[in-house]
């Protein structure tokens, strides 16, 4: 597991708690979508970049 792939899994993270938060305060959900696409994304590239796969 290197650095850079462990920033993208805690920025996806981060993004998927402020997901929550923004469904808590009932905000648009253009917004929420936006932001959960942002955290997948995010989750996405830290998974892939781990070293198991190769």
């Amino acid at each position: 597991m290197n650095g850079l792939s462990t920033v993208f899994i805690v920025l996806g993270l981060f993004l998927l708690g402020g997901v929550y938060s923004l469904w808590k305060q009932q905000l648009p959900k253009s917004v929420i979508t936006l932001v959960a696409i942002g955290s997948a994304m995010c989750l996405a590239a830290g998974v892939l970049r781990l070293e198991v796969w190769s």
